[in-house]
């Protein structure tokens, strides 16, 4: 379950508290017994990249990515919907 946490949090859009809580999101991933060596590290590459880098820099990839494309929304509805106005209903 702590696994699940943390890569929500490495989905979020970026923040200070994001960057203040690498120490915790490390040794979530550290005490995974499930995840293979290859992605432990890769996810801890992520984690290092997101809590060391500018924070404008990386909400501004952020919003790049996930807010200005369909292709890479993380939203749901906009994968089955797009832009009809079912979206809406499907969201109440």
């Amino acid at each position: 379950m702590q696994l699940l946490k943390v890569l929500a949090r490495v989905l979020e859009y970026p923040t200070e508290e994001l960057q203040q809580s690498k120490d915790a999101l490390v040794a979530a991933v550290l005490e995974d017994s499930r995840l293979p060596r290859q992605n432990k590290e890769q996810l801890l590459t992520c984690i290092d990249r997101l809590c060391d880098g500018d924070l404008m820099d990386l909400q501004e990839a952020y919003v790049g990515t996930f807010d200005r494309g369909r292709a890479t929304s993380l939203l749901l509805f906009e994968h089955v919907h797009g832009e009809s106005r079912d979206r809406g209903q499907a969201m109440v």
